[in-house]
């Protein structure tokens, strides 16, 4: 599933290890999400949107669109 993961960590200045420990997820998860190997389960999709202040539709691409 595309999405800005990186885009909106490297703008924090974060690190996939420091967005991995916000999110309680390991660093390699945070690598396969950010490399479009792995989609979040909704929980962790609702919780990374929560992080950023954004809208899960804004960090996500809807590939049913």
């Amino acid at each position: 599933m595309r999405n800005r993961l990186k885009d909106l960590r490297v703008s924090r200045g974060w690190t996939q290890a420091d967005l991995g420990e916000r999110l309680g997820v390991s660093r390699q998860a945070i690598i396969a999400l950010e490399n479009e190997k792995h989609d979040p389960s909704l929980d962790l999709a609702y919780r990374i949107a929560a992080l950023f202040g954004e809208a899960v539709e804004a960090i996500f691409e809807n590939p049913h669109a």
